[in-house]
């Protein structure tokens, strides 16, 4: 808990040799994609999997998910702005009155994330049929979780996604944005509760006494997806179809249809068995 201001202006990049840099963003990725492969390959050599499938796995999963999260932001959130700048979509560039500068994929979307995960695994699942898709959605819950809470940590050291101002002497002021008053740190807020949803899922599935095939998919995304919707009456608008789409933003929106699914594979009767 907050109990004072706190002014906030890290650096973005770890280090900087000439104009390559290593930023905090893009580490948080390596090392979400680093552990999520580590936790998978214990659950993978605990249940007898080859690793060579663990390996193919891996790949899937970290082009559909930069991907993914990519093409989200593209036409969730700044469709305004790429539909000019269509070079600027999957190359890390942007444009200015110079001509192109480097910049690194900034925009990134955690909804198509989503999309472009279970997009990747579906594929992967065509070529590996080791188990069933249920099976390895199920396990695949727990990385992500807290693969999440790394890249909101990341989010925090660019200063973005902030959250609302708070009112009070209360909060985060992001300096790096030319600020003076505190806002909520919502990406603090949203890390910690995923890091608890990660915590949740790993004990449900260590327990494994009456769980039925599909239950972490579906408490992962009832969870997560609760979280994101709740976490956004305190966060700034990122912009999107509000505009057409009043009385919630459109992380909002997009997390309804994703609660209901968590809710209907928490609740569904055992119809798909393991192998």
């Amino acid at each position: 808990m907050f109990l004072l201001k706190i002014d906030w202006a890290p650096s973005e990049t770890l280090f900087k040799i000439g104009s390559f840099g290593i930023h905090y963003y893009s580490l948080m990725f390596v090392i979400a994609f680093g552990i999520g492969y580590y936790i998978m390959k214990k659950i993978f050599e605990n249940e007898k999997i080859p690793i060579e499938h663990l390996e193919s796995l891996f790949v899937y999963m970290v082009v559909s998910i930069l991907l993914g999260a990519r093409l989200g932001d593209v036409f969730f959130y700044s469709w305004d702005y790429y539909q000019d700048h269509l070079l600027e979509i999957l190359l890390p560039i942007k444009e200015t009155p110079k001509g192109y500068s480097f910049t690194g994929f900034r925009g990134l979307a955690s909804h198509g994330a989503v999309i472009g995960v279970l997009t990747g695994i579906y594929l992967y699942k065509r070529k590996f049929k080791e188990k069933k898709l249920i099976w390895l959605l199920d396990r695949m819950t727990i990385p992500i979780a807290l693969g999440a809470t790394f890249v909101r940590f990341g989010n925090f050291f660019n200063s973005e996604i902030v959250g609302k101002y708070t009112g009070s002497n209360f909060g985060v002021v992001f300096l790096n944005n030319r600020e003076t008053l505190p806002r909520h740190p919502a990406q603090l807020y949203e890390a910690f509760c995923y890091l608890v949803l990660f915590f949740a899922l790993r004990l449900v599935f260590k327990s494994g006494r009456n769980r039925k095939p599909g239950q972490l998919f579906g408490i992962f995304f009832t969870g997560m997806f609760s979280i994101r919707f709740l976490i956004e009456f305190v966060k700034e608008s990122q912009g999107g179809f509000e505009e057409v789409m009043p009385f919630f933003t459109t992380g909002q929106w997009l997390s309804i249809p994703l609660i209901i699914i968590g809710f209907f594979f928490i609740i569904r009767k055992n119809s798909v068995k393991e192998v």
